[in-house]
């Protein structure tokens, strides 16, 4: 295929025997580059990028699901944080069911992510977090050893992770005039979906039958 301008999505996804490294073009509705790996960094997308980047490819923006330090990595590319596991993230802090008021009310602000613009969202955090910051700052103290920790601390997890990406959640909106950028990663996760139910069909197989299977549906 030839090199052209395009909106790249990476994700990695981990089978039973090895992970996937995926580089998808949102655009082109195709796979570009892929590669097993062991474990998720910033240096196997920073390389692969590159890679893309070395053979003529010009990425007008990055998707991705906004692990820490790989919106840097790029500085000169949009990069827009997948809403999908923002969403995610926040519902694994708080789960899907909270019993806090402050968690509830943070949920539902979630939900707003997808239909509202930066500005609005911002406020809306803002307004979140001026009415619960005092109970964010509560602390429980161990009677045994004596040290104190934050006793909401799953609800900081959340809050925090939103507040460090919002300048990611709305690169989208921001382009929106001269890229259609998506502000998920569904493209490429359908994709993994696909090779999972050929992957479960060869479960059994080596780990090198299965990744000759992938190079065989990779591209297809």
């Amino acid at each position: 295929m030839r090199p052209q301008k395009i909106v790249l999505l990476v994700d990695t996804t981990f089978y039973k025997q090895f992970g996937l490294m995926v580089f998808r073009s949102s655009n082109l509705k195709k796979n570009l580059l892929w590669k097993t790996v062991d474990t998720e960094t910033n240096e196997g997308y920073r390389s692969c990028i590159q890679e893309l980047l070395d053979d003529g490819w010009t990425i007008l923006a990055l998707v991705a699901d906004g692990r820490p330090g790989l919106s840097k990595l790029f500085p000169n590319i949009p990069f827009q944080k997948c809403h999908f596991h923002q969403f995610q993230t926040v519902a694994q802090c708080i789960s899907k069911n909270p019993q806090l008021q402050a968690s509830k009310e943070l949920r539902q602000i979630m939900f707003f992510l997808k239909q509202t613009d930066h500005a609005s969202f911002k406020c809306l955090l803002s307004r979140w977090h001026k009415k619960w910051k005092l109970f964010l700052s509560e602390k429980t103290t161990n009677l045994i050893t004596g040290k104190s920790h934050f006793t909401h601390q799953r609800l900081r997890r959340a809050f925090f992770s939103v507040r460090r990406n919002l300048d990611h959640l709305f690169t989208f909106q921001y382009h929106s005039k001269h890229i259609q950028i998506p502000n998920t990663t569904n493209s490429i996760d359908g994709y993994f979906s696909h090779l999972n139910n050929k992957l479960n069909i060869h479960r059994g197989a080596s780990k090198s039958t299965q990744i000759n299977l992938v190079h065989a549906l990779f591209f297809q």
